[in-house]
This record gives structure tokens, C-alpha cells and sequence, in this order.
């Protein structure tokens, strides 16, 4: 019962931390989806008084990844009222050509002005409407709701950090009767400490498997997937390698860390 008290609070400080940065990688795959998403709706209309080819644009403007020439025949429709087939005909020769602009991805505020600058130095474009005021909140809301998950991310890092360099100090405080007299002996300082740098890894590995867990079911969960799915986003919420590498490296870094920190601050105190 002692020992899986005490390699409770560490286990659990650990997994704080791996779920907070599990936790942040997901909510940045959400929002690159979901601004993928959002540039396959966004859009520039750019008004021309002559004919532009699409590989104009997509040559000279690199955020461009697709053009669309807007028909004139809903304006004229709404305009005609007795109009003949010739004059029709003249009408749609008069006025000038609209262009729907695609983008590659969903841009910041500065790359939409610097694209509408861009577009019109050409002398054939008369106008670009770029619905800033839209696209400005949306994205000021993107990059508010990605401070929020950061500032909360790196909080319960810090936190859950220091739980665990006070769960680790607990241990130090046992077995330094022992590691102190095997110093006394000529031990070496890895190896009076040995206990602690175990405590640390068994744990990390631990907390990996447990968060393993943990996301492998999140992932599987029907209520996660349907959520994602209502917001018309697709992504992968836990990769079985890169993810739980991610999380074993991260475990393994800040708990040895964290017990190197210790044993050095212990001898220095000796």
C-alpha cells in the first residue's frame, strides 16, 4: 500500500502534465483543420475591366490556389426588364469581369492587405473585396481561443511540475540516511542515488502507459468524434507513435530532470 502511495502523486503529476500537452497538440491539429476549412470558404472577389486568365493570378499572387470567373447572367437577370437578346448580349460585354479568389490557406490580417495591395497595382482591377471585418473577428477569435489553451497548457505544466519536484524532495528525504552513507563509502553519486532515478523512470513509464490509455479510448469515443464532426473539422486526435513517443520522451526528460535537480541540491547541501 506505501509503495502505490508513493507512486501515486507522482503518476498522477506526470499525467497532468502529458494530458495538458496532449490536450494542446489536439486543439492546434483542431484549429489548422479548421482553418483549412474556413480558407476553402474565404474568399476574395476581385472586379477587373478585362478578362484575366487564372494562371495570371496563380503566377504572380503565390497564396492563390484557385480562380473562378463569377457569370454575370443572376445581375443582368435581376437588371432585365424587357431587355432584347442582342442588348443583353452588349450588356455583358459593358460590364466588367468579377473573379472569385481562392486561397491556399486562411490568411492573417497583414497577408490580406498585403494581397489586396498586391492586386490592385494591376491596372485591370478595379476593385477587391476581401470582407475584412468577417475575416478579422474570425481570426482574432482563433488566435484568442489558442492563447487561452496555451496560457492553461503551460500553468498546469508549471504546477504539476513543482508537485512532482515536491513528491520527488519526500523521497529524498527516506533514503538520504542511505544515500549519505553510501557517499560516506566512496559511491559514486548516480549510484547512492539510484532509488530516486528508478522512482523517476518507473513512474514516467507509468504515466506514458497511462495516457496511452487514456487518449486511445478519447480517440475511439463516439461523442469526441461526433463533436469534431458537428464543426465540420477531421483530424487525428492521438497517433499511436509520434504521439505516445512524444508523450514517453516528455515523461522520461522531466522526471529525470526533475531527480537530477534534486541529488545535485542534495550534495551540494552535504
Amino acid at each position: 500500500m506505501n509503495a502505490f502511495k508513493n507512486h501515486f502523486s507522482l503518476v498522477v503529476a506526470l499525467l497532468g502534465i502529458l494530458f495538458s500537452l496532449q490536450t494542446f497538440t489536439i486543439v492546434e491539429r483542431a484549429i489548422d483543420a479548421y482553418k483549412q476549412n474556413l480558407a476553402h470558404n474565404y474568399s476574395f472577389v476581385v472586379v477587373s475591366k478585362k478578362n484575366i486568365i487564372e494562371t495570371f493570378f496563380k503566377e504572380k499572387y503565390s497564396l492563390i490556389s484557385k480562380v473562378d470567373e463569377l457569370s454575370p447572367d443572376k445581375v443582368i437577370k435581376k437588371l432585365n426588364a424587357g431587355i432584347d437578346k442582342r442588348n443583353t448580349e452588349l450588356l455583358k460585354l459593358a460590364l466588367p469581369k468579377f473573379y472569385k479568389l481562392q486561397l491556399k490557406h486562411y490568411p492573417s490580417p497583414s497577408e490580406v492587405n498585403s494581397l489586396t495591395k498586391s492586386l490592385l497595382r494591376n491596372n485591370s482591377i478595379m476593385k477587391v473585396e476581401t470582407f475584412a471585418k468577417s475575416h478579422d473577428s474570425t481570426y482574432k477569435l482563433l488566435l484568442l481561443f489558442k492563447s487561452v489553451i496555451t496560457v492553461f497548457a503551460v500553468s498546469v505544466g508549471i504546477i504539476t511540475m513543482l508537485l512532482i519536484s515536491k513528491e520527488l524532495k519526500i523521497w529524498q528525504f527516506k533514503h538520504s540516511e542511505r544515500m549519505s552513507i553510501m557517499g560516506l563509502f566512496g559511491a559514486p553519486t548516480w549510484l547512492s542515488s539510484a532509488v530516486l532515478f528508478r522512482l523517476a523512470i518507473v513512474d514516467a513509464l507509468l504515466a506514458s502507459a497511462l495516457s496511452f490509455v487514456l487518449f486511445i479510448y478519447i480517440s475511439s469515443n463516439d461523442w469526441v468524434v461526433a463533436e469534431l464532426a458537428n464543426i465540420g473539422i477531421k483530424i487525428i486526435i492521438f497517433n499511436t507513435f509520434s504521439d505516445f513517443l512524444m508523450m514517453l520522451t516528455v515523461s522520461l526528460v522531466v522526471s529525470l530532470l526533475l531527480a537530477s535537480f534534486i541529488v545535485i541540491s542534495h550534495k551540494e547541501e552535504v
